[in-house]
């Protein structure tokens, strides 16, 4: 059966960790049968951390608040957490059923694929995208 997404739940949750506004600087959406559905968002990043788990597969989408002592801002990542004992054909189904939260989720300076809770570390990812951002205005105080 072709997998299928929560256009109006996952919009919904997509647009609190855009908000400004909002405190909810995560969302997280997995699987319900073959349907992608959002699962739960907050404002501590740990919190999300604690869903990756070894037998979980899901999309998240993520905002950090990023820059150098010039500019702050808030940089969005798109997470695909694949855990270790995610089976052979669900690791190559989430990568086609990527495209459909992209459709809903379009804004975002980075993409990771992970599957190891190391790389979930919020200063590795902030180091990510402050590499992606271009000018680090901070570099001329070293």
């Amino acid at each position: 059966m072709a997998t299928q997404i929560d256009k109006e739940g996952c919009r919904e949750a997509y647009n609190q960790v855009r908000d400004d506004n909002s405190d909810v600087c995560w969302a997280a959406f997995q699987y319900e049968g073959s349907r992608i559905v959002p699962a739960q968002q907050g404002a501590d990043y740990d919190d999300f951390k604690a869903l990756c788990t070894d037998d979980a597969r899901l999309f998240a989408y993520v905002r950090f608040t990023t820059g150098d002592s010039m500019s702050k801002r808030s940089k969005f990542i798109l997470i695909t957490w694949i855990g270790e004992n995610i089976s052979g054909l669900q690791r190559a189904k989430i990568s086609t059923d990527k495209t459909l939260v992209k459709d809903v989720m379009q804004n975002f300076a980075k993409e990771f694929m992970i599957s190891d809770l190391k790389e979930l570390d919020q200063d590795y990812l902030c180091g990510e995208l402050k590499k992606a951002g271009g000018a680090n205005y901070d570099a001329q105080a070293e």
